[in-house]
């Protein structure tokens, strides 16, 4: 069977780029930093430029601290509507050289080239790497950084190292050729791997793992007796750069979705579905950029065994407010928990089944089924969405009871 030729295009600090776009007489001419918040009302840096970072300044870190690293940064709120712009942007020129263009967030997008050497008259992979990423920088302005390999995992290790972060030394594309991946994954290490979390990373390193080199000599019924069968298979084929999920042309308009990792094994509902409604809020606001309502919500855990459940559940009217969204992600989160009790380490929603907002909107009023959104319930979460807009994400966050509780903003 012919090898995969996956593309992973990564767009290089897309937030700091979109508003210095949006801005170049402002933001385009300070080190910047692009603000949020986080329940409890801290700001934090969603995205830092490159020169932020040069202070030590990351993702995640309070403002606060960034700004103590870096007293000369400019702050500035997401730029949500000229972000979701960009991004279909971008998404339309990737899809001029395949049709299967996956979008694994805002500013991701695997492509699945396999069988178009012919199409590409023998082009190497890394030459339709370089056409696209000079494609994309002509018509949208956006630099991108594109990895390649026989997997979905190969191709987004790859796209990391092909950043051009001092410390890397990128040249914006890096392809993996076949036979070269376990080669390729020797040299990271385990914390580089996604899904290998910091609960999983302090376990592994109890067993003396911390390189992906660490685990490459041991065989599977060693690392099952000190992880578990499953987890021991899922490590052993990920070190060998071996992940044989496809790439699924599902663009955003076949679905949304917002997951998180927790640092530790959660095992209190309540705690759960609190993270759950945080998560459905991003979601649905995300949907909201792009103008749609929903009317499949599908709740994802992944228990500490590394068991992956799902519950999904069709509407009979599409919604869009925070409040209609997660409270039916929080009635799937209750039927996984009962066919199932035990700690998680992962819990996501996905929002599909699209139709246009103003349908929704529409629909909405003759709805008849258990679910009703009230049009008070979609006007809430647009206004919410306009003032986050203005003063940033912790203008307002997610109440535990699914509405909202506002923060003056800083």
């Amino acid at each position: 069977m012919p090898d995969r030729r996956i593309l992973l295009a990564d767009a290089d600090a897309f937030f700091v780029a979109v508003a210095r776009m949006a801005d170049p007489e402002g933001a385009g001419k300070a080190p910047l930093l692009i603000v949020g918040g986080r329940p409890g009302g801290r700001g934090v840096v969603c995205s830092a430029s490159y020169e932020t970072r040069a202070f030590g300044v990351r993702s995640a870190m309070p403002i606060a601290q960034a700004l103590r690293l870096c007293p000369d940064a400019m702050c500035v709120p997401v730029p949500r509507q000229a972000c979701g712009t960009t991004s279909r942007a971008i998404a339309a020129v990737l899809a001029r050289f395949t049709p299967v263009v996956e979008g694994a967030s805002i500013d991701e997008w695997y492509l699945d080239l396999s069988g178009t050497e012919a199409l590409y008259a023998g082009e190497t992979l890394e030459g339709t790497a370089q056409r696209i990423r000079a494609a994309v920088r002509q018509e949208t302005g956006m630099l991108l950084s594109i990895g390649g390999g026989t997997s979905k995992l190969v191709a987004k290790l790859a796209a990391e190292r092909a950043k051009p972060r001092p410390e890397i030394g990128g040249t914006g594309v890096r392809i993996i050729a076949p036979g070269e991946e376990q080669e390729f994954l020797r040299g990271l290490t385990l914390a580089e791997i996604p899904g290998i979390g910091p609960k999983l990373q302090q376990r592994l390193a109890s067993f003396g793992l911390v390189r992906v080199e660490d685990v490459l000599p041991l065989e599977r019924d060693t690392l099952a007796r000190w992880l578990g069968r499953r987890p021991a298979e899922w490590l052993w084929a990920r070190v060998r750069g071996i992940h044989a999920s496809p790439v699924e042309a599902r663009a955003s308009a076949r679905q949304m979705s917002r997951e998180t990792t927790f640092n530790r094994d959660i095992a209190e509902t309540a705690a759960l579905a609190a993270a759950l409604r945080g998560l459905a809020a991003r979601v649905a606001a995300d949907m909201r950029g792009d103008r749609l309502g929903a009317r499949t919500v599908t709740v994802k855990l992944k228990d500490a065994d590394f068991t992956t459940r799902l519950a999904s559940r069709t509407l009979s009217e599409p919604v869009e407010s925070d409040r209609a969204i997660a409270e039916v992600a929080v009635a799937l989160l209750g039927k996984l928990r009962a066919a199932r009790r035990g700690p998680a380490r992962l819990v996501g929603v996905a929002l599909g089944n699209f139709v246009p907002a103003r349908d929704a909107e529409q629909l909405a009023l003759f709805g008849t089924g258990p679910v009703v959104e009230r049009a008070q319930d979609r006007a809430v979460s647009r206004a919410v969405d306009r003032v986050r807009e203005r003063f940033g994400a912790g203008a307002i966050r997610a109440g535990t009871g699914g509405g909202a509780e506002a923060h003056r903003p800083s």
